[in-house]
């Protein structure tokens, strides 16, 4: 797979960007929640790791999510709402610094993330 170009990367952004914007209707901290999470994901990534495909379907999910408060809705504002959450535990750890408190903080969101990559490679989608 070649790399993208910067039309396709900033494209994939505004397409992903909207459809998020639509789906959490505008809501405060989820639109900026969103955002953030966008930003650091096509600053962090890889270029080849791009795939249309993927960022098609998420699309179209996003659609999905948008259009009425079903399954779709309800999983992109957990998926938000769970995100802010962990930043902002990460930022009040950073406040106590026990051994044991520490080393809970870092496992507990474990099962979480493998459930959310499983979603992903079973449904061909690219959320965080």
């Amino acid at each position: 797979m070649s790399n993208p170009t910067p039309q396709e990367v900033v494209h994939a952004y505004r397409h992903l960007y909207r459809g998020l914007l639509h789906a959490v209707q505008f809501s405060m901290p989820a639109r900026f929640t969103a955002r953030d999470q966008l930003r650091d994901a096509f600053r962090k990534e890889d270029p080849s790791t791009f795939n249309k495909d993927k960022i098609a379907r998420t699309v179209e999910f996003l659609k999905l999510a948008a259009q009425e408060t079903g399954l779709e809705h309800r999983l992109v504002k957990n998926l938000l709402r769970t995100n802010y959450e962990r930043r902002r535990a990460y930022l009040l750890a950073k406040k106590d610094r026990k051994p044991a408190q520490i080393k809970i903080r870092k496992t507990s969101m474990i099962h979480y993330d493998m459930t959310l990559a499983m979603l992903n490679d079973s449904m061909g989608l690219c959320l965080r």
